[in-house]
């Protein structure tokens, strides 16, 4: 909205600009009078003289409080220090120079009227309104308002230079301006503006490392030989970025619009709370050799779209899995689960991933959002491994962003792998709603000085996108560190919408037991492989009990915080039987005792479990017997993939060697209040 600074005449032929639809403040600048908008189409002069006013026929003139009663403005009219003379028209000028106000004794004044309003979506309907009271803030809420952003984070190129496309100060394709939020310059006023005067939008140095403007060419900038390749011509010029922190905007004349592209050039973060503003000021020109002076200054505020998270109770799109020398068990496993569950499978072969299998580790699905446009965002994890080249160089692309956090290498560990990075479905905490789900990482103990912990750059970026506010559980426990090792979502067909999976290293004794009591201790764990061991022998084992024990104590430590931050029950929660074991060489740090079935692949209501080998009873595999016990009253359908060698003895499992695009939330982001 345009705030006006208007003009006190001592000088004959001097012009006053106003806008019909804006409130003005009050002000002084140099030897400039006082106006101030009381309503719509009224602006008020203060002058301190007696004087008499004739205006022509398109201007209003009254003067309050009337000093002479029922006197002509024709006449001279005694003015005090509360008198306020009204000046108003009831439209925009088609001309310069064409209205007049003749004040005797002092000069002329020329009177022009013009509406301009820089104008975006800020009541996120996907249309740009016209002069929105609200675009100057930004609030959240449904019932909030303010303009949203998206980071121009994919890639319009597909081949050769692909980059990211806000890495470019240009638009090469139109299907960029997809990626950017609409402005629109409303104007409506005389064909141009008097000699001197122009439109300048600008922005802060601050706000210059988060946004870039442009513009369409207005009628007659565009080069007629151009208009049959506009497609691949650059046709927009740039208006503003971290060089040009100001430019001049054509001013069209009559009623017109000229509309301005607005590029987000990265992502909310611990220095960038994610707001950004872009003004539009009507500069007057001074005497020479002093600076134009802004009579006008409408302002518009966008918030740039946060990075979001998907859990497993959202549908899958697409599954990611390598493919290596030696996982062809795993692969032929995943290939059915997959065909079986009516989604796309994604092969990740060995030329690109160099042998690297943790798909899970390299990167984070997500997405961005805004009234008019949505795309998938991938999160490269600082890990760096051999697979860091396939989400740039195979997921990049249209409508399909790339984000990441650099840090030092010695800063690195493995709980910066993403693995140790998931999200919950939607939860309600004391009253307070998470449409969106929480962030869970894994950290260090809170008391411990020299633990393992996600590295800086990668937390502050997860707290700064605000709208799934994380939650850190206690993971350096692990010789691996992942919270994914201990946990995990599925779907449930009830209120609730899901139950929360532990490991559970009790629950894993209690089958053992009743395995044992039921005269099978001689059962086989792990049969025909180098592993092998009995019911009996895996119960009479003192230490591996004890390690188990200091196992569960850390799980029941991570179940109290997430009972507490995601508001769960225990009937929410469903324990897994799982066995760990210590390694000393590892700071006696855990590892799964036998394949991990919490690590899991969920896709819908089919899950892809860990095979775990357990001792055979009647045919069947005990512990897959629990594990369908447990899960599919809920309706779900559990397939056990053999990932023993190519995953398990490497330290992962399902979970860490697949990755599964989802669909976004339905839930607007913007609509949480916050």
């Amino acid at each position: 909205m345009l705030n006006l600074h208007t003009i006190r005449f001592f000088k004959p032929f001097k012009r006053l600009f106003s806008h019909t639809h804006l409130h003005y403040k009050l002000d002084s600048l140099r030897n400039h009078a006082i106006f101030h908008s009381i309503n719509q189409r009224t602006t008020r002069l203060l002058i301190l003289k007696f004087f008499s006013v004739k205006c022509t026929s398109a201007v209003n003139c009254r003067l309050m409080p009337a000093t002479v009663a029922g006197g002509s403005l024709l006449s001279a009219q005694p003015l005090t220090r509360n008198s306020v003379l009204f000046i108003s028209m009831d439209a925009a000028s088609e001309l310069p120079n064409e209205s007049k106000v003749i004040q005797v004794f002092l000069s002329r004044l020329f009177v022009l009227f013009a509406e301009i309003s820089l104008d975006v979506d800020a009541d996120r309907d996907g249309v740009v309104e016209k002069s929105n009271p609200n675009k100057a803030s930004w609030k959240w809420g449904p019932n909030g308002h303010g303009a949203i952003l998206l980071v121009n984070c994919d890639s319009e190129s597909l081949f050769m230079n692909k980059k990211v496309d806000n890495e470019n100060e240009e638009i090469n394709r139109v299907s960029d301006l997809k990626d950017m939020s609409k402005m629109i310059l409303r104007t409506k006023g005389p064909a141009q503006l008097p000699e001197g005067y122009k439109l300048s939008m600008h922005i802060t140095q601050t706000d210059a490392e988060s946004v870039r403007v442009f513009r369409n060419k207005a009628s007659g900038e565009t080069d007629p030989r151009n208009m049959l390749f506009k497609v691949f011509v650059q046709d927009y010029p740039l208006v503003l970025s971290k060089n040009e922190l100001a430019g001049e905007v054509p001013y069209l004349g009559g009623k017109s619009e000229l509309e301005f592209f607005v590029e987000g050039l990265r992502f909310p973060d611990k220095d960038f709370e994610g707001l950004v503003t872009i003004n539009l000021s009507l500069l007057e020109p001074n005497a020479k050799d002093f600076p134009e002076t802004p009579i006008f200054t409408d302002k518009v505020v966008f918030r740039v779209s946060p990075w979001i998270m998907t859990p497993n109770t959202l549908k899958p799109v697409e599954v990611f899995v390598c493919s290596t020398s030696d996982n062809y068990k795993f692969l032929k496993g995943m290939k059915s689960l997959v065909q079986k569950s009516g989604y796309k499978l994604r092969i990740c072969h060995e030329y690109m991933n160099r042998g690297d299998r943790w798909m899970q580790d390299e990167i984070e699905f997500g997405y961005i959002d805004s009234p008019h446009h949505s795309f998938p965002v991938v999160l490269d994890s600082p890990r760096n491994g051999k697979l860091q080249d396939f989400p740039y160089d195979v997921l990049l692309g249209p409508d399909f962003g790339y984000v990441t956090r650099y840090a030092p290498t010695e800063e690195v560990s493995s709980l910066d792998s993403f693995g140790n990075l998931e999200v919950s479905p939607p939860v309600t905490v004391n009253g307070k709603k998470y449409p969106l789900g929480r962030i869970i990482i894994g950290v260090a103990f809170p008391t411990t000085a020299h633990g393992r912990n996600m590295t800086k750059v990668v937390q502050d970026f997860l707290w700064a996108q605000k709208v799934q506010e994380p939650i850190a559980l206690y993971s350096d426990w692990l010789v691996v560190g992942h919270v994914d090792e201990f946990m995990s979502f599925v779907p449930a067909p009830d209120k609730k919408g899901f139950r929360l999976l532990l490991s559970s290293p009790d629950a894993g004794y209690k089958v053992f037991r009743n395995l044992q009591k039921s005269g099978n201790g001689k059962a086989k764990m792990f049969q025909g492989k180098h592993e092998e061991i009995s019911v009996d022998d895996l119960l009479s084992d003192k230490e591996l009990r004890a390690e188990n024990v200091y196992v569960q104590n850390c799980i029941d430590w991570n179940r109290d915080v997430l009972k507490k931050e995601l508001g769960l029950d225990e009937e929410d929660i469903i324990d897994l039987p799982i066995l760990f074991k210590v390694i000393p060489e590892e700071e006696n740090r855990a590892v799964a005792y036998y394949p991990d079935m919490v690590n899991m692949i969920v896709l819908g209501t089919n899950l892809g479990i860990p095979k775990p080998f357990g001792p055979e009873v009647n045919g069947s595999c005990a512990l897959e017997t629990e594990m369908r016990s447990l899960l599919e009253p809920l309706g779900l359908s559990c397939t056990f993939i053999d990932d023993f060698a190519s995953y398990h003895k490497l330290l992962g499992e399902v979970h860490c060697g697949s990755n599964v695009l989802r669909k976004p939330f339905e839930f607007k982001w913007w609509k949480l209040e916050l």
